[in-house]
């Protein structure tokens, strides 16, 4: 990213700040935890963006989705609420028409784009509609002809739910007799599972801010992971796997992956913040696009932190200023 583009946001956060008084922001609730197979982690997220907000001043609490009731969340009478929660009904637009049909403003997109970026079926299907790159993909069911999988796809092979993150349920496949286990692993987490072709090469990661034309791709970062398994594991527990930003490619590269995960997210009309995951060829330098987050992590290893770090904002100020633009959208 361009030096000046890293400028003008963080100059554009502080003034936005600026003008941010946090007990204006009423009480604030602090969503974590929820239902899905990856609460452990949105535990750490939430904690961290409490413990954050709570630096800044503002009134805030935790409310964890997955042990109170949505009347519950109605008592406690939140001014706006700061999403916290990862995967299904809490990534999903679930929550978000939740919040909507209660008058909650909360950080991050709307009930679409959440629905639509969380199912990686239909994210695939739109972005190949602006012909944005993706890998090519097959829906499996237990009775799907594996050698034609295999022929259409190539070896390897990612299989996955369609509507899990985290890696959770991720396989790659190196033979065509794996495939069918590795379904079955998939399909104990969703009833959709995908086929994808997996891209040899550089595993990247770009974080989206902001609305529409006026979104901005952060600093992109590199994920080099042990053995190049980017796992449950290695993405929230190891030390072994680095991150690196600058991420040492070449920068018209980096500026490809930016303008990619920009269009990926104004066609998902994502809004307020998210993540873009791309893989680059490396024997074409084509970046293809995995997909999409729209409440990212925000734990000691997550990703949207370090790339705003990089562009000149701290973890404290990013939180504040999501939830300073924290909305509805119906």
């Amino acid at each position: 990213m361009d030096k000046l583009i890293k400028s003008l946001w963080s100059e554009q956060v502080q003034k936005d700040l600026a003008l941010t008084n946090s007990q204006a922001l009423g009480k604030v609730g602090v969503l974590l935890g929820g239902k899905s197979g990856e609460r452990e982690i949105s535990l750490m997220s939430g904690q961290g963006v409490l413990e954050a907000l709570q630096s800044k001043g503002v009134n805030a609490h935790a409310f964890d989705t997955g042990e109170k009731t949505v009347a519950e969340l109605v008592a406690q009478k939140f001014d706006r609420v700061f999403i916290a929660l990862h995967g299904r009904y809490g990534e999903d637009g679930t929550m978000q028409g939740t919040l909507e049909q209660l008058g909650i403003p909360y950080t991050g997109s709307g009930v679409l784009a959440s629905a639509l970026a969380i199912d990686k079926q239909a994210t695939k299907r739109l972005w190949a509609g602006f012909n944005l790159a993706t890998p090519k993909f097959v829906m499996l069911s237990k009775d799907s002809q594996w050698d034609e999988v295999a022929k259409y796809l190539g070896l390897p092979i990612i299989v996955k739910p369609a509507r899990e993150g985290s890696s959770l349920g991720l396989s790659k496949v190196t033979s065509v007799a794996e495939l069918p286990a590795a379904y079955e692993l998939a399909a104990k987490l969703d009833r959709d599972v995908m086929a994808e072709q997996c891209i040899i090469g550089e595993e990247l990661t770009c974080p989206i801010v902001g609305d529409g034309i006026h979104a901005r791709a952060l600093p992109v970062i590199r994920i080099v992971a042990p053995d190049s398994n980017y796992d449950y594991h290695n993405k929230y527990f190891s030390d072994d796997t680095r991150y690196l930003c600058p991420t040492g490619l070449d920068l018209q590269l980096e500026e490809t992956v930016q303008a990619l995960a920009l269009d990926a997210y104004r066609a998902l009309g994502c809004k307020g913040w998210g993540r873009a995951d791309v893989m680059i060829d490396n024997k074409t330098n084509q970046p293809y696009l995995l997909e999409m987050n729209t409440a990212p992590g925000m734990t000691g290893h997550s990703l949207v932190p370090m790339a705003a770090k990089a562009a000149g904002v701290d973890y404290a100020d990013l939180v504040m200023w999501l939830l300073s633009k924290a909305g509805l959208h119906s």
